[in-house]
């Protein structure tokens, strides 16, 4: 064999096996639901966190809230996986203590109601393994409107010795009192 051959042949099986593995690094398309998260206190700088709640956020475009996150049905507060809840501390919803822990946030949605429930479920995707059995506390909130919101979303503010998650999404506003 040719030396001229033998590194053509060499550097043909170089560029092969470079090429196979720099298009064997296929990432994933973009989410259409993407992963986001909230805490409070809410400023970056603050790395002392009560609260934080890792969801994703599904968007209406043209749909209706109702659609997605049926009335008296467990929902997952969110798309993909169901939302996953961390306190920093123990924090009461309703009258029941939550100790210091991650766990799964469920909601039950209804026209002037809905349901917040923290549950023990851990690593869980939908709402479609939900057992009541598993929940830790549970919560009637009311519903109230506000703009429009595409895309589903969840905020904390602050009330004294209250910490309040707000979801909205539509036109659809529900406040979770988290006593400290």
């Amino acid at each position: 064999m040719k030396k001229s051959t033998f590194i053509t042949m060499i550097s043909f099986v170089l560029t092969l096996l470079v090429s196979t593995n720099i298009n064997a690094q296929d990432f994933a398309k973009l989410d259409k639901s993407p992963m986001d998260a909230a805490s409070f206190p809410t400023s970056y700088k603050d790395a002392n966190k009560l609260i934080k709640i890792v969801y994703s956020r599904p968007q209406l475009n043209g749909r209706e809230v109702s659609d997605l996150a049926k009335n008296g049905e467990v929902w997952r507060t969110g798309a993909n996986e169901a939302a996953e809840l961390t306190l920093y501390r123990d924090m009461k919803l309703g009258s029941k203590t939550i100790k210091t822990g991650t766990y799964t946030f469920y909601v039950i949605p209804g026209d002037k109601e809905w349901t917040a429930i923290v549950s023990k479920d851990l690593n869980v995707w939908g709402s479609y393994f939900y057992k009541e059995a598993n929940d830790v506390a549970r919560l009637n909130v009311p519903v109230t409107s506000g703009d429009a919101l595409d895309a589903f979303s969840i905020a904390f503010t602050e009330d004294g010795n209250t910490i309040k998650m707000h979801l909205g999404w539509g036109t659809i506003r529900v406040v979770v009192p988290f006593t400290k």
